[in-house]
């Protein structure tokens, strides 16, 4: 790299879910990508868990997250007769299939030691179980 090294930052996160639907890490985001002293470079996000995923979705209006809810209700019924994996109750596979469709991992480009996001943009972790979990997310910051 011309003109200097790179630097690296890793944080973990622990966020409580309420059950299914999402929760604003945005915040939380943006201090790690603060701190970590790196004024351009990546972002990078990742979730533990297989039932559950991250998402950059519009955070202004509730409605989007109550659609997006509606949309992968349709898409991904739980207690599917399909599913034969049900060993933790009907939303058990709903929840993996939910989590391959969206996002394990994020990366997002950093500009000016923020994360570059559009302005209806929001980072959110989306619980894809009904019953309330402990996640860990593992926010990563490297650039110069």
């Amino acid at each position: 790299m011309i003109g200097g090294g790179t630097e690296m930052h890793q944080e973990v996160i622990n966020v409580s879910t309420r059950g299914r639907g999402a929760v604003d890490i945005t915040g939380r985001v943006q201090q790690i990508a603060a701190a970590g002293g790196v004024r351009t470079g990546l972002c990078h996000v990742f979730v533990h868990h297989t039932s559950a995923s991250l998402m950059i979705c519009e955070g202004a209006d509730p409605q989007v997250l109550d659609d997006l809810e509606a949309f992968l209700g349709r898409l991904v019924p739980d207690g599917d007769p399909l599913f034969r994996h049900t060993a933790e109750g009907p939303d058990d596979m709903a929840a993996h299939v939910r989590s391959v469709l969206t996002a394990t991992t994020l990366s997002i480009p950093l500009s000016e030691g923020r994360c570059a996001l559009g302005t209806w943009q929001s980072v959110f972790l989306y619980e894809h179980r009904h019953a309330p979990h402990q996640r860990r997310i593992t926010v990563t910051v490297q650039g110069r």
